[in-house]
């Protein structure tokens, strides 16, 4: 269906869509812009779960075993609170380096054909193209661009975040939450390969003043930091990329998707917050779905209408995990002072939207009782053919 196609942003999304498209039709002219020079990004490492990974094997094999050849797994989480600690066992879960992950993209993209134009900003939707796809991130210049019709709505979270990079290599997924004088600070620490972790750093307002870190240049800002979790980081320093800097998260929606032959994809069109670890998973999704309403629809506007319906469907759970995940760690205090077994449990619970409105005790307590009958119903479903098969073979003994 669409002869030229412009990608700008050479990001997951941007590469996986151009994979797809030149794998479903090889005549398809399909070029890749990204701003920046090769081999250049921003962040340490991006983390999947298996759901994607099989649907990344569905669309395209040979990248799906790229991927999962370079990514390191684990099945275990890890929660430090003060000095305990307490690991369950949970899904399995992968990190890989986001330059290695875009390196196995562009390398598979370049492969079937597609070009790929490193330091080449694109700022407004060029002329010439049958489709031109903004997958330049939550600061897209090309949805900037035609702001109004887009209907661009940002919110500010209220915690202060940084994103930073360390040589500890975590063997499970890693929380750390530390007590100071001004309040509780924390960590998400995950593997990426066999070279570090990515740690991203979280507290309230209160505590990165109190603490100063709104005063402190990089380097204070790090020894501050690796001295409140030396506990994780087993004397390996934390690292920053140049320009790193506390943010609030931005959470962004989009009144529409598309415009003409112009459509959003990824952090262009949607943010999810980061304590859900789903920005790369739904960026890859979006390309999935954009493909398949393209080769599903002759023309163009119903194929970007089809595109923007379903994903905001899918996304609606999603989004509604990812606000009240972030919720969850604004109201730390509600949970911290649990038994460390008992805040874990409820951390893997805070996508829930009865628990901010229900004590933690009595949540946890219920959610207990819940698991034991929903167990005792699957012992029943497992027995019940065995117990008739067991019956029926007793009465035909008995018959004889």
């Amino acid at each position: 269906m669409c002869v030229k196609v412009v990608c700008v942003g050479g990001g997951p999304a941007g590469l996986y869509l151009a994979i797809l498209l030149k794998r479903q039709d090889p005549s398809h002219d399909i070029t890749v812009h990204e701003r920046n020079p090769e081999g250049s990004t921003y962040g340490w490492g991006v983390t999947y779960w298996r759901g994607l990974l099989d649907r990344l094997r569905e669309h395209d094999p040979d990248s799906a075993r790229a991927v999962e050849a370079h990514s390191v797994r684990w099945r275990d989480g890890v929660a430090h609170v003060r000095d305990l600690t307490t690991r369950h066992r949970g899904d399995e879960g992968f990190g890989i380096g986001r330059h290695r992950l875009l390196d196995l993209l562009a390398a598979r993209a370049r492969a079937l054909g597609v070009r790929l134009e490193y330091e080449s900003e694109v700022t407004r939707p060029p002329a010439g193209a049958d489709l031109v796809v903004a997958a330049d991130g939550v600061h897209s210049a090309l949805r900037t661009h035609r702001a109004d019709h887009f209907g661009t709505r940002i919110t500010s979270g209220r915690n202060r975040y940084i994103w930073l990079g360390t040589t500890k290599v975590f063997d499970a997924f890693t929380f750390a939450f530390t007590e100071t004088g001004h309040g509780w600070i924390w960590a998400y620490g995950y593997g990426y390969g066999g070279e570090g972790s990515t740690c991203v750093i979280e507290c309230s307002p209160e505590t990165f003043t109190g603490l100063g870190l709104d005063r402190a240049d990089e380097a204070e800002g790090l020894t501050l930091l690796e001295k409140l979790f030396a506990g994780i980081l087993d004397g390996h320093p934390l690292t920053a990329r140049p320009g790193a800097a506390w943010l609030n998260f931005r959470t962004l929606t989009n009144r529409t998707w598309h415009d003409g032959n112009l459509v959003l994809l990824g952090d262009a069109a949607h943010t999810t917050h980061y304590s859900i670890g789903a920005g790369t998973t739904l960026a890859l999704e979006d390309a999935m779905c954009l493909a398949g309403a393209l080769r599903e629809h002759a023309g163009l506007p119903e194929a970007l209408a089809a595109y923007e319906r379903r994903r905001r469907a899918e996304l609606l759970s999603v989004q509604s995990a990812a606000r009240y995940s972030a919720q969850w760690y604004e109201n730390l205090p509600r949970y911290i002072e649990l038994p460390p077994h008992r805040m874990f449990a409820l951390l893997g619970q805070r996508h829930s939207p009865l628990l901010p409105y229900v004590p933690p005790q009595l949540y946890y307590g219920l959610d207990k009782a819940a698991g034991r009958l929903e167990a005792l119903r699957r012992l029943k479903r497992w027995l019940g053919p065995r117990a008739a098969r067991a019956l029926h073979a007793r009465s035909t003994d008995h018959r004889r």
